[in-house]
């Protein structure tokens, strides 16, 4: 499944790129909430955050929307996980409902609201990820 990018996402991977080094795969802007997403190649988080977050917070300041970064990975469950993150999310499965992919996540129960987020913006984020890069069609909690 291929990933289309608007113009906005293009110029905001090529800033982030400049500014941190990280290799960008993804870019997703969430307009109403201000944020914007960047999925990076597995291995560059550091390089991404900077020291004591500097470049990070670089990129927040010149882009003017708080930032999340997710690390890619080529195994679905951890890349839900990895989308799901701060969150500590004890186990994900990847299971198939009417020929659909799905993940289930544990997380302890004091951590649901984490992972749903205001208004569910972190787990429809998540999901819409997971379906972009790994045609995971939904998330469930356990």
């Amino acid at each position: 499944m291929g990933v289309k990018l608007s113009a906005d996402e293009m110029r905001y991977i090529a800033l982030f790129d400049g500014v941190t080094g990280a290799n960008v795969c993804d870019c997703l802007v969430d307009e109403k909430g201000n944020k914007v997403t960047f999925v990076i190649k597995p291995g560059d988080l550091g390089l991404a955050i900077g020291k004591g977050g500097s470049r990070i917070k670089k990129v927040k300041q010149m882009i003017g929307k708080s930032i999340d970064i997710v690390e890619y990975s080529d195994d679905p469950a951890e890349f839900v996980k990895n989308a799901l993150g701060p969150t500590k999310v004890k186990g994900v499965t990847i299971s198939e409902r009417e020929g659909r992919k799905v993940a289930l996540i544990e997380v302890d129960r004091s951590d649901r609201g984490l992972v749903i987020g205001r208004g569910g913006q972190n787990i429809q984020r998540a999901k819409l990820l997971a379906l972009r890069h790994h045609d995971v069609h939904d998330i469930s909690l356990t």
